[in-house]
């Protein structure tokens, strides 16, 4: 059966056909049992045997795989994590100023720049899980050297590979995590990334407590590097075997040249990602937005809080706190609401959720808007980095590898980019007129929200 015949008027997929939307498994039967839009007809695969509803269920293996994928983005989170609330500390063990220290955590970024797009190509050789595996022991050997470090130098050095390490496992992890939600048959990324900020968050409680309680930098980095090596252990197993990219027919036939031998298919792989080159340059501009987003709060938050609206140290920290919280609750509720309203929708009205409490709360002199605009923006922001993977992951004739890894560099060039750029306006013309580069963002990821359609959909999930 091909295409035509499937979306004819009494085809499986018409609008009189049981998968059509007047049909009992179309849109208005919750679209239970629509076969592939455009896609010739196929067995169900052994690790999406059919529920009760038509949808596909997984079975052991992928379920391994989703917490294996859980472990490492958990694992990615709590590494540096742990090491922030003592940067104190080391500076002051390190007897460095603050320029100094500054300087040291900016090779991170820098690191982060020069290795990102190996992760594409890395993770072909060896598959994207066991990539974002091995990344996170060399976290466990790492982190621990921190405490070691007597030496501008050698601190510097640790952050380096650090930054590293980073950028390779956040695109490999996000690979994985991809092939994972593919097998599930819909939306479950925005979950992982859910993970991420508690383990953001876990991390931060560790050093805290850690510093608290009186243990040394050593012994506590030392424990953090055990740990990550032990989930690095357990994950490993639970990994899914093969190619990343062998659920995608569009990315196998693009693969095709391979029987040339190596340099055929990576001629091949550099030819689709040159045809795909607009798109995903397209997909890392939202990133870029979204990365303003997430940073302003984190950088400038109680700074406009304290400069702009006079609230206390205490208090000024809420613009920060209450945009985690709100993103966090909407990378766990986001997988849902995106799998009934589509990407595309969720990202347009993201962006309006952040452009336009943060444009109105800055017109006024009412510092609870401020911290309620920038909740809402937390809101607004949850999906659109899991949802710019998924749509970078999904271009055919692009590995999934390589297309993630394109769109998370250019991410963080927009972390790297958005601190000074507010900072630089701030002091020339104000603070608040700094911070409002948040409302342009969401209405340029308004505006560009089309792009984070997947080309390559599983028919429960819509555009």
């Amino acid at each position: 059966m091909n295409a035509s015949d499937a979306e004819g008027p009494n085809g499986p997929n018409g609008p009189n056909g049981p998968n059509g939307p007047n049909g009992p498994n179309g849109r208005d039967g919750r679209d239970a049992g629509r076969a592939d839009a455009g896609a010739p007809s196929r067995p169900t695969p052994p690790s999406a045997r059919a529920t009760g509803a038509g949808r596909p269920r997984p079975d052991a293996r992928l379920r391994r795989a989703r917490a294996a994928v859980v472990i490492l983005f958990f694992a990615n989170a709590i590494a540096y994590a742990n090491v922030v609330p003592r940067l104190p500390e080391i500076r002051d063990a390190l007897s460095l100023s603050n320029t100094a220290l500054g300087s040291a955590i900016a090779t991170m970024p820098v690191g982060a720049l020069l290795a990102g797009l190996s992760a594409g190509v890395l993770g072909a050789l060896i598959g994207s899980g066991r990539l974002a595996t091995l990344c996170a022991v060399g976290f466990g050997v790492v982190v621990p050297l921190i405490g070691l470090a007597d030496r501008w130098w050698m601190l510097a050095g640790c952050l380096f590979l650090l930054g590293v390490l980073d950028a390779v496992m956040d695109a490999a992890m996000n690979a994985h995590g991809l092939r994972v939600q593919r097998g599930y048959g819909r939306s479950i990324l925005n979950s992982f990334h859910g993970v991420w900020s508690v383990g953001a968050v876990t991390g931060g409680v560790l050093g805290t407590l850690a510093a608290g309680l009186g243990l040394t930098l050593r012994v506590h980095t030392a424990a953090v590097g055990v740990l990550l090596a032990v989930l690095a252990v357990v994950a490993w197993p639970l990994l899914l075997p093969g190619a990343d990219d062998a659920d995608r027919p569009a990315a196998r036939d693009a693969e095709r040249p391979a029987a040339g031998g190596a340099a055929a298919a990576a001629a091949g792989a550099r030819a689709g990602l040159r045809a795909a080159l607009p798109a995903l340059l397209l997909l890392g501009l939202v990133l870029v937005m979204t990365s303003v987003v997430e940073d302003t709060p984190a950088s400038w938050g109680s700074a406009l809080l304290q400069d702009d609206y006079a609230v206390p140290a205490a208090v000024a920290g809420l613009a920060y706190v209450a945009f985690q919280a709100a993103m966090t609750i909407g990378r766990f509720t986001g997988d849902r609401v995106t799998d009934v309203y589509g990407p595309v929708r969720v990202a347009r009205w993201g962006g309006l959720l952040i452009a336009v409490p943060v444009g109105l709360a800055l017109l006024t002199e009412l510092a609870p808007a401020v911290i309620l605009a920038f909740g809402l923006a937390g809101l607004g922001a949850a999906t659109l980095f899991p949802a710019a993977m998924h749509a970078a992951g999904s271009i055919p004739g692009v590995r999934s590898g390589d297309g993630i890894a394109v769109v998370s560099w250019l991410a963080r060039v927009g972390f790297l980019a958005a601190p000074p750029l507010v900072g630089f306006v701030g002091d020339r013309v104000g603070l608040r007129v700094g911070t409002a580069i948040v409302v342009l963002a969401g209405l340029l990821i308004f505006l560009l929200a089309r792009v984070l359609a997947p080309a390559e959909r599983h028919p429960h999930v819509r555009p």
